[in-house]
């Protein structure tokens, strides 16, 4: 099926044409990017999956609110870090930039890293388990990243290289910032009526069903888990195993300096090679307080 000329954007083998894809809306003379808006969504639904999965267990969840108020203060910050140093060069220059977070550039390993040095904080002040707090927040955390990939959609990045298959999106080149756009993508550049389209993957849509099956599978396996922060290692396994794919096909990929390897996707490797090891090793040699069973 052939998108319908002029449109901003279609999933041309779908049938599916949005002819003008607005990215915010101004509330009493204000801006706001759907971007902020879905990523406050996410943020939300993540905390009411965590305080749904801490009541379930017999904990408090008002200690997850509290440490909610944290954890996203300093993973926004995390995820701008991690993403400021891995794409230094365009910041080097201009290091008011760094401050811009209406430009874009968040990074979401930074903000994992951030929320996980975060808790280890929080429930050593609080005198509380961190691997039992984490059982219950990664599953926030998967469902905020679910969500939170649609702001992506309307900001028409975080996409993959040409593609004719399925699922393959087609934007109007205007409406992208020029540096995702890679040699691949230029080379089979459409042009209809004198507009021209990149046709690409749709990592971002393929990230957020990734992480749908990962979030179904986690609460279907929460209460067979068998020892306190599995539901952790879980998270890092199964979440990394998309990533790595997803990542190689990405054209904004941040590469560790000097080399042409992808931060993200090396990452993500390392996680679902240690995470396997630890489910595999604790499973194989179980310790006398690990707990099976919990509350319904």
């Amino acid at each position: 099926m052939e998108a319908v000329t002029g449109a901003d954007l279609s999933f041309v083998n779908l049938g599916i044409t949005i002819e003008h894809l607005p990215n915010s809306i101004t509330v009493f003379g204000f801006r706001i990017a759907f971007y902020g808006i879905i990523i406050g969504l996410g943020m939300l639904a993540g905390m009411a999956i965590a305080c749904s999965d801490a009541k379930r267990r017999g904990q408090d969840p008002d200690i997850y609110l509290d440490f909610a108020l944290y954890a996203i203060i300093f993973s926004i910050m995390g995820a701008r870090a991690y993403y400021v140093i891995f794409d230094w060069a365009n910041y080097k220059d201009d290091l008011l930039q760094i401050f811009n977070l209406r430009a874009g550039g968040l990074a979401i390993y930074g903000g994992v890293i951030a929320a996980a040095l975060t808790l280890i904080v929080f429930t050593k002040k609080r005198k509380l388990s961190f691997f039992s707090m984490a059982d219950s927040g990664v599953l926030g955390l998967i469902t905020g990243q679910m969500i939170g990939r649609w702001g992506n959609f309307f900001n028409c990045e975080a996409f993959g290289g040409y593609t004719d298959n399925l699922f393959a999106m087609r934007i109007r080149k205007s409406l992208v910032n020029p540096a995702m756009i890679s040699q691949q993508l230029v080379d089979n550049e459409i042009v209809e009526n004198g507009i021209a389209y990149i046709q690409v993957h749709p990592t971002f849509l393929y990230e957020s069903l990734w992480n749908l099956g990962v979030l179904v599978f986690m609460l279907w396996y929460r209460k067979r888990k068998k020892f306190e922060g599995e539901m952790l290692w879980v998270y890092f396994l199964g979440y990394g195993l998309g990533r790595v794919w997803i990542e190689g096909l990405r054209t904004d990929q941040l590469k560790i300096p000097g080399t042409g390897f992808a931060v993200s996707q090396l990452l993500s490797a390392a996680l679902v090679g240690v995470s396997a090891a630890v489910i595999i090793y604790r499973h194989r040699h179980p310790k006398k307080g690990d707990k099976v069973e919990e509350s319904a």
